[in-house]
């Protein structure tokens, strides 16, 4: 089983006031800098006012604290309980920009609202979706992800003043880069809690003889200030023609961005535990939830909808070795509490471009090792293997050549002139064939009770016997089905109402071995946790664990997925 050893804090635990604003204010650097950044890119993209860039930064600030917060919130259906950092991102920049182009601000407003829905759409029928947003899936988004911002990382080190030295960019990044990884291999304690701060600290310390580093800005803003709140764009009429144009478009990013988002939110959850558990679905249902929260909003106040930053949550867990929630409120709150102090937000963005783009080359190879796990989860087959190769090249092939965005024209171009969009396309659409030309399933529904037991080994050897299995096989099948039903009766104790719920079956034959997939509802614990607790412990006689240590004997995989109102254990059994 792997650990995260490093990790000190887990999400429930309560480090010191002084750990929890140490990683605090390291998150709201990455944060600012990246929504300084990315929203001031936005707004001259847009041709925005000076006013409005006021208000875009101060509403993105507002918004990006808010729901970092929320996410660091445990509220049920609502939020999962996670540091994971948010702010605005590229995805939505380029639809957005077009919307202004075609239809000005309030149309935009409008179609962010409206693509919003999709992200509670997708939280609501995630269970559905399982075959579809795959593990594959996911670590496939993640490589591309880091794929594509690995040049922007590299160019950033050429981002000097034009009367500075060719060499004081790679110069800067070189020596940032070195006390970077010095820290990350080698620090413990303290020390590692400060890394990305003394990261940047060298790099200023380079910066400064070499001309690259200038701080008259930050001395010219003020310390207080509120934003020209009539430059809010508001919800003026807008033309039916431009909304409906440009709606399809909108809603296929949002898809996208959902899909990214359920990725993270159960990336996150691996990262956050020292023993990594089985992914808590409902968590990921949360995760998508804040992030329509977070779209609604944007489209609300008429800026640059917001994302979740999950390789730089990763790094900042990985250098600090703490995933408490708290620190997430911490956040939340500094973030909108410097929404109303231009003067820090000036000083975080003198940080040199040469040391961002050195964070974002470790940020970007953490997130691409992640997807490389992610992948490797549930094993590795010729099907996975055809999938994530070829949706990384279409992806890295399209980045570099889009040969998509002239041809579809200027709307559907836009969508599609995203390398990262059309790769995850890619994937989700082979998953999809995938499942559609596997062999037909077989269901069988009763009630989760242990007289359905006959019922359902007649059903299971009917269908082994069906594929020509041999006797012996068919008994395993049958016992597997026998434990798997148990399991789940012993983690139904807090089942206080009073109707039996029912159990689907839904059995997948496929040659020499049995996919079943056993969907009820349950108790808060997890199987799959269960098991692999278990397969640490000594074989000790615990009846109460007799069903799992069975179950783990007659199975070849065990994969328990808990989403509100509904839990799905999927079993394969091998002839």
């Amino acid at each position: 089983m792997r650990v995260n050893e490093h990790i000190r804090y887990q999400p429930d635990d309560k480090p010191p006031p002084l750990v929890t604003l140490s990683v605090a204010s390291q998150g709201v650097v990455i944060a600012v800098s990246n929504t300084a950044a990315l929203v001031t890119i936005f707004v001259l993209a847009s041709g925005g006012s000076e006013g409005y860039l006021s208000w875009a930064l101060f509403a993105s600030l507002i918004i990006a604290g808010a729901i970092t917060a929320l996410h660091a919130a445990k509220l049920g259906r609502i939020a999962p309980g996670y540091i994971l950092l948010m702010g605005p991102a590229a995805p939505f920049m380029a639809v957005c920009v077009l919307a202004i182009t075609q239809g000005g601000f309030a149309l935009m407003s409008n179609l962010i609202v409206a693509a919003s829905l999709v992200q509670f759409a997708l939280a609501f029928w995630l269970a559905q979706l399982r075959r579809i947003i795959t593990p594959v899936v996911s670590g496939v988004a993640f490589m591309l992800i880091s794929a594509s911002a690995m040049p922007i990382a590299i160019a950033r080190l050429e981002n000097v003043p034009a009367d500075a030295s060719p060499l004081a960019g790679p110069a800067v990044g070189v020596a940032a880069l070195i006390v970077a990884a010095i820290l990350m291999l080698r620090a413990t304690g303290v020390l590692r809690l400060f890394a990305i701060p003394v990261t940047i600290a060298a790099g200023w310390v380079v910066a400064i003889p070499l001309g690259v580093f200038d701080f008259r800005s930050a001395l010219d803003a003020p310390w207080f200030g509120l934003p020209q709140f009539s430059a809010w764009p508001g919800f003026s009429s807008i033309r039916l023609e431009d909304f409906l144009a440009l709606l399809p478009v909108f809603l296929i990013v949002s898809i996208v961005v959902g899909i990214k988002a359920s990725n993270e939110g159960a990336a996150i959850q691996q990262v956050s535990w020292r023993i990594p558990r089985a992914v808590d679905f409902r968590g990921v249902q949360g995760t998508l939830n804040v992030s329509g929260v977070g779209i609604l909003l944007a489209g609300i106040a008429g800026t640059l909808p917001p994302l979740n930053y999950l390789p730089s949550s990763i790094a900042l867990i990985n250098f600090t070795a703490v995933a408490a929630r708290r620190a997430g409120f911490v956040m939340g709150a500094v973030l909108i509490a410097i929404a109303l102090l231009p003067k820090i937000v000036a000083v975080l963005l003198t940080i040199p471009r040469p040391v961002t783009g050195v964070i974002l080359m470790i940020v970007m190879g953490l997130l691409f090792v992640e997807g490389i796990r992610t992948v490797l989860q549930d094993g590795f087959s010729q099907q996975k293997a055809i999938i994530v190769g070829l949706a990384l090249s279409i992806g890295i092939g399209l980045q570099t050549h889009n040969i998509l965005a002239e041809p579809l024209g200027s709307i559907w171009g836009v969508a599609f002139g995203n390398s990262v969009v059309v790769g995850i396309l890619a994937a989700v659409l082979m998953s999809l064939l995938l499942e559609i030309t596997a062999s037909r399933r077989r269901r069988f529904e009763t009630e989760l009770d242990i007289s359905a037991l006959p019922d359902i080994q007649e059903f299971l050897r009917g269908l082994a016997s069906k594929m020509r299995w041999s006797e012996e096989s068919i008994a395993k099948l049958s016992s597997a089905g026998e434990e798997t039903l148990s399991t789940m009766l012993e983690l139904r104790d807090d089942y206080d109402v009073e109707k039996i719920p029912r159990l689907v079956i839904i059995a997948r034959p496929g040659g020499r071995a049995m996919e079943m997939e056993f969907l009820a509802v349950f108790s808060e614990e997890n199987i799959e946790d269960r098991i692999s607790y278990m397969s640490e412990q000594a074989e000790a006689p615990d009846v109460s664990e007799l069903s799992f240590r069975l179950l783990r004997h007659y199975a070849s995989s065990v994969r328990h997925r808990k989403y509100h109102g509904i839990d799905i254990v999927t079993v394969q059994v091998d002839a």
